[in-house]
């Protein structure tokens, strides 16, 4: 299934609901689409909402003679855009929709019959006023003549609402049924076909070169090594980097996990001081993702003898990965170090075969390749490390200063059984100082504030409700036992219009 996206802010989670289907599912900028198109030979397209109007000059546009003979799904831009190029009437709508809508089918055993007198979501400013010809109305609310519509000879179908969300109450089962019953997929991709798949092309990749996997103990990267040394063995020679921004004690257990249960090529370098040399005196949260990122590939490149020449670099980038760090039709939220931070002199060539995978997809391929329920179900990590936790310069001192307060959070969170609850928790450090009062003395000391969000796949999230009797008591005990702390805040700010990190 080929998603050609069209800038919609949902485009992502079309991808992301087709694979709970087990179908594979990939998207492509709907400016690059003709080269994939023609590359993949898709057995099923969906065309994406996206903030344009198709009434605008030089709107988002595909060539529709790609399309045909393919099982073709349009969602709300993707709808209007099939009404107006093969035949149809848009218009600029007098009737704006946007949020829930009542739905009422008027075709039994169309596709949107699966959404029966039901709520979908809507988010359109124009609407299909007249389908195009062959094309029957399956689906109206008060204000949308033609909210879905479909050709069952040609297998194409519109809809004006967006399945892909929750808010539409049976989204997920009208895209099954394209996928299943109009398109005729099969559901055969699946965490043990990945695998196969991925271990395949590594070994073709690679050939009998030599590939340099950076492992940090995340999920990810541990993934990502168990993955590499199922494809070629010791050929994946395990680097890792201890850069001195990791949560306390995680170094030593790195260490001990890829040498004791991985058996793995591991090799460790301590480049704490070049770390934090290259990011004294840096604040901008931009320059020092970036400064992270060069200083990894500098120690490989400064041990390249000793790494035996590798030729490849491995990393465990994910899709949202690639998303916030900006692409034809995403925004640039941030730099993610493992993806647009890599300074452009680096040598090694780049392999990153989870790519195009969500957290909890990364999570069954680990447990498929036999990894311990506290490797994959561990929290997720940034690259950075501490370094976007740190608001302002990232020194020993302040390092120190997170790790234990971010000890204190998730250790009452363990205790409390709430860790299951919560997909990332943790402290961070703010670069202002507050006055506050410590044995009947003034302080001017800095402020921890604690995160905790729920989420499926990092693309959305919301605060945890954590009871406040452990807020008080980790707040207590941040302000008591970790040294230049004097206040305490909880952040509640959901994901967006903020980001899981504060930088």
């Amino acid at each position: 299934m080929l998603v050609i996206d069209f800038g919609g802010q949902y485009s992502q989670l079309i991808v992301r609901r087709v694979r709970e289907f087990n179908v594979y599912s990939e998207m492509v900028p709907w400016m690059n689409a003709a080269e994939r198109l023609k590359e993949l030979k898709p057995d099923a397209v969906i065309l994406s909402g996206g903030p344009k109007s198709v009434l605008e000059p030089n709107a988002p546009n595909v060539d529709f003679s790609l399309l045909e003979g393919i099982p073709l799904l349009g969602i709300c831009y993707g709808h209007q855009l099939m009404a107006e190029r093969l035949g149809g009437k848009v218009v600029q709508s007098h009737d704006a929709e946007y949020g829930k809508r009542h739905l009422t089918s008027q075709a039994p055993g169309s596709l949107a019959s699966k959404m029966l007198d039901q709520q979908v979501w809507m988010s359109h400013g124009d609407q299909v006023l007249q389908p195009p010809p062959g094309f029957v109305t399956t689906a109206t609310t008060d204000t949308c003549p033609v909210a879905g519509f479909d050709n069952v000879t040609t297998r194409q179908f519109g809809v004006q609402f967006h399945p892909e969300v929750s808010h539409t109450l049976s989204g997920k089962e009208l895209l099954g049924s394209f996928l299943l019953e109009k398109a005729g997929l099969k559901q055969d991709w699946t965490s043990a076909s990945f695998i196969e798949d991925q271990v395949t092309a590594i070994r073709e990749k690679v050939g009998n070169g030599k590939v340099l996997c950076a492992v940090s103990g995340g999920v990810d990267s541990a993934v990502m090594a168990a993955l590499l040394i199922k494809a070629i063995g010791d050929k994946a020679v395990c680097v890792f980097v201890d850069h001195g921004l990791l949560r306390k004690g995680e170094a030593e257990q790195v260490e001990d996990t890829f040498s004791r249960h991985f058996k793995a090529n591991l090799k460790v370098f301590n480049a704490r001081d070049q770390f934090f040399t290259a990011l004294k005196g840096e604040t901008d949260p931009e320059r020092k993702r970036k400064i992270i990122g060069e200083q990894f590939v500098r120690v490989f490149e400064d041990h390249a003898q000793e790494l035996q020449d590798c030729e490849y670099l491995a990393q465990g980038t994910l899709y949202p990965d690639v998303v916030e760090s900006g692409s034809a039709t995403a925004a640039k939220i941030k730099t993610h170090h493992n993806v647009g931070g890599l300074p452009d002199w680096m040598q090694m060539k780049l392999i990153e075969p989870l790519r195009w995978l969500f957290k909890d997809e990364v999570r069954a391929v680990g447990r498929a390749l036999g990894l311990p329920d506290e490797m994959v179900d561990r929290e997720p990590f940034p690259g950075p490390g501490l370094g976007v936790r740190i608001l302002g310069e990232v020194t020993p001192e302040r390092v120190k200063m997170v790790q234990d307060a971010d000890w204190i959070l998730r250790s009452l969170l363990r205790e409390r059984g709430m860790h299951t609850q919560i997909w990332q928790s943790y402290a961070a450090l703010l670069d202002v100082k507050s006055v506050g009062v410590m044995g009947d003395e003034r302080t001017y000391q800095q402020p921890i504030v604690l995160r905790a969000v729920a989420s499926e796949d990092a693309m959305t999230a919301h605060a945890v409700n954590i009871p406040f009797d452990l807020l008080e008591e980790a707040a207590s005990r941040i302000v008591n036992e970790v040294k230049g702390v004097n206040r305490v805040f909880y952040d509640l700010t959901s994901k967006p219009p903020a980001t899981i990190e504060l930088e």
